[in-house]
């Protein structure tokens, strides 16, 4: 019994540890082939590529998640620790996939800062007040919608306050190349959907089958949601400081909202058909 349960944590820790390798080192490896396409401005290719080795979303993942019946608990942890981790790694994977592709010196202390200031000091902070003050904690539980949409809002200045800089050059930006860049944007969510679920898929053959961790579906659900989203928000923060070394921030945020917005669409549409197969398999 002690050797199961010891095989059943070893699982657990498997595929928490697949969704880590996955997120930071694997992902971050399409944005070689991305940097391969050639596109003007060279800004949208750029910022989609950086895109690529961001960790994943700070809150939809575990939103659809949690709509299409899968571990929350799972999503949120990963959600966390992958951001957290993000902070040390996120600066080695543009310097290696991105800065050498493009012939750009990257300021690494100035990027770590800024992750630092933007990531782990708030999350600190808000820890420090929920647990040293517990009238603060239960009126955000209470209030957890309101605090959600205000997030939200403030989230979402966050790249246009980058694309307003570079108004001027949007402008004249031909239609048929944002499009472009969009598609490539849909494309490669699409790609990083396919291959976390071939990835699952195999790592539940090879582990186990059907006592693997993988074969459960709210497992299986949260891995391949979790791990195929990008952030957003870290990335205006790893652009901020960068001081236009890969060129205008506004064009390289600007594939990136659409992007963004698309993963959420696509996500949307992917988690119903989850939980249609869900109440199939209940019925």
């Amino acid at each position: 019994m002690d050797l199961l349960n010891f095989f059943s944590l070893f699982l657990k820790f498997f595929s928490l540890l697949y969704l880590y390798v996955s997120i930071l080192f694997l992902t971050p490896y399409f944005s070689r082939i991305i940097l391969q396409v050639h596109l003007q401005p060279q800004e949208f290719i750029t910022g989609l590529a950086i895109f690529c080795c961001m960790p994943t979303t700070l809150s939809s993942g575990v939103a659809l998640t949690q709509l299409a019946g899968g571990n929350a608990a799972l999503a949120l942890a990963m959600t966390v620790i992958s951001n957290l981790l993000g902070i040390l790694i996120v600066p080695y994977s543009i310097t290696k996939f991105v800065a050498s592709g493009v012939g750009v010196t990257l300021p690494t202390k100035q990027l770590f800062k800024s992750l630092v200031l933007t990531i782990l000091i708030p999350l600190i902070l808000g820890k420090v007040l929920r647990e040293s003050f517990k009238g603060v904690a239960d009126f955000v539980d209470r209030n957890r919608k309101l605090f959600s949409g205000i997030s939200a809002f403030f989230l979402s200045l966050v790249p246009w306050t980058q694309v307003s800089k570079s108004r001027s050059l949007l402008l004249i930006v031909k239609p048929k190349v944002f499009l472009v860049a969009i598609g490539l944007g849909a494309l490669l969510h699409l790609t990083l959907l396919v291959f976390n679920s071939v990835a699952v898929q195999s790592l539940s053959i090879i582990s186990g089958g059907e006592k693997s961790t993988f074969f459960c579906e709210e497992n299986a659900n949260a891995l391949i949601l979790v791990a195929s989203q990008k952030t957003l928000p870290v990335m205006v923060a790893v652009i901020e400081p960068l001081c236009g070394a890969f060129g205008e921030s506004g064009l390289l945020v600007l594939p990136c909202i659409a992007t963004h917005l698309i993963q959420i669409i696509v996500d949307s549409f992917l988690v119903n058909f989850m939980r249609r197969k869900n109440n199939v398999k209940v019925a």
